[in-house]
């Protein structure tokens, strides 16, 4: 049906192409990764070769 055409084909594929990359974007960095903390501790180990 001609009369549900959009006016211009190109201008709803780029409505539709930047509502998907902002969606993408949001859910991107609306996740929040946890803090990786790790506590190096530096221990020396004492091998005593008996030889």
């Amino acid at each position: 049906m001609p009369q549900m055409s959009p006016l211009s084909w190109l201008t709803l594929f780029l409505f539709f192409i930047t509502i998907y990359i902002l969606y993408n974007i949001m859910n991107y960095f609306s996740f929040i990764y946890p803090m990786k903390t790790y506590k190096i501790s530096k221990s020396m180990i004492k091998i005593n070769w008996k030889w």
